[in-house]
């Protein structure tokens, strides 16, 4: 097997000034795409990942350990300083959008973006530089469907330790460390709970896609150790969900670029009555119309990580706009993709059912189109019909 090569030193580094926001790639991010694909060509092959739905769970952890090890991406947003890549969201939206390529099961999206946001803002350099590297997974506890605008700390303190309930929370399974949001009488503190304490019950639930696991976590008088006080717990929480909602974009993308590849792909080479069926026009039709949503939402999804990376005012903005628009196009372009390839497409073999379900249950992460759009109109001054 061809060896990849380690992208740590190759990634965008540091913050540029909001004035400064660039859309365009570079090489750097380039050299990081060509990486991460070639090892996902490799590693996660469609039969691979649909044998989860078989109950085939081998891919899971090698390919985990292969991304945020072998190629350094656990600690992709982490500071240098900190034991990490050192990388911007913009490197981060490049990885989840070749993730969302090949519907990876892996938790980069709820480790090295979400739980790695959160836990920047900590003092506990120890437990950054463990997630930093992979040796310990970590997920935050708040549930998949919830926002930045909608959260709300569903565990409390108590003298015996934590106790709370919170669903559908993604990540959990995989992880080694919770990090919980903690109701007490001066705001949200931020706790570290290993995942296997006393106390902690952790459910697996059945979803649609059961390639990005979701499970109920309970606790009941955990004992924990603060890693984000109380006067920045909620706004680390906040800020780890935007930045969440605003990459989960790139994923989006990913997804709406592989099934419209795949859908021309077929058409190109599938005849009916003595043509294929790619000359017939209102086909053509139907993937040009599908080719420039696909572009526009690259076009959103590259403005709010940008807009990430380099903290720009226009952040609320930017997310509202990618998750209302791009998380529709993704489930658009996967029933284009079942739909074209006819009766092929509907078949459990062909992995056009792997893209519909990530598209359907990525359009409940961090909020729904229309909770996003009606944030939007609030962030620009539309009032309510």
């Amino acid at each position: 097997m061809t060896a990849v090569p380690n992208v740590a030193d190759n990634v965008t580094t540091g913050l540029a000034p909001a004035s400064d926001l660039v859309l365009l790639s570079t090489e750097d991010e380039q050299a990081l795409r060509d990486s991460v694909r070639a090892l996902l060509a490799s590693r996660c092959t469609p039969d691979r990942v649909m044998a989860i739905f078989d109950g085939d769970d081998s891919l899971r952890q090698p390919l985990w350990t292969a991304l945020a090890v072998d190629l350094g991406l656990a600690g992709l947003l982490v500071p240098e300083e900190a034991g990490g890549a050192g990388g911007s969201a913009r490197d981060a939206a490049v990885v989840l959008t070749e993730l969302g390529r090949v519907v990876a099961p892996v938790p980069f999206l709820s480790h090295s973006v979400v739980a790695a946001t959160a836990l920047l803002p900590s003092g506990d350099r120890e437990l950054v530089a463990e997630l930093a590297s992979g040796a310990v997974t970590v997920a935050l506890l708040t549930p998949l469907t919830a926002s930045a605008g909608s959260f709300s700390a569903a565990v409390v303190g108590e003298d015996i330790g934590i106790s709370g309930r919170v669903p559908v929370v993604a990540g959990a399974l995989e992880a080694q460390l919770l990090l919980v949001p903690v109701r007490v009488a001066d705001g949200v503190e931020l706790h570290a709970v290993e995942a296997d304490a006393l106390g902690v019950t952790v459910a697996p639930v059945v979803s649609l896609d059961m390639t990005r696991q979701v499970a109920d976590v309970a606790l009941t008088g955990v004992a924990s150790r603060v890693v984000v006080g109380a006067d920045a717990g909620d706004s680390a929480v906040r800020r780890a969900l935007l930045v969440g909602a605003a990459l989960l974009a790139s994923e989006q993308v990913g997804v709406a670029e592989r099934c419209l590849e795949d859908t021309v792909a077929y058409l190109k080479q599938r005849r009916q009555f003595g043509r294929v069926l790619a000359g017939y026009q209102a086909l053509k039709h139907r993937l040009a119309d599908l080719y420039i949503e696909v572009e526009s939402a690259r076009a959103a999804a590259q403005y709010a990580a940008a807009a990430a990376a380099t903290d720009d005012p226009d952040l609320p903005v930017a997310v509202e706009v990618a998750q209302a628009y791009c998380s529709a196009v993704a489930v658009h372009a996967a029933e284009e993709c079942v739909q074209l390839h006819g009766g092929l497409g509907m078949t459990w073999e062909h992995p056009a059912h792997l893209y519909l379900k990530r598209a359907k249950a990525d359009q409940l992460a961090f909020g729904s189109s229309g909770e996003h759009l009606a944030r939007l109109a609030e962030l620009v001054g539309l009032p309510p019909a």
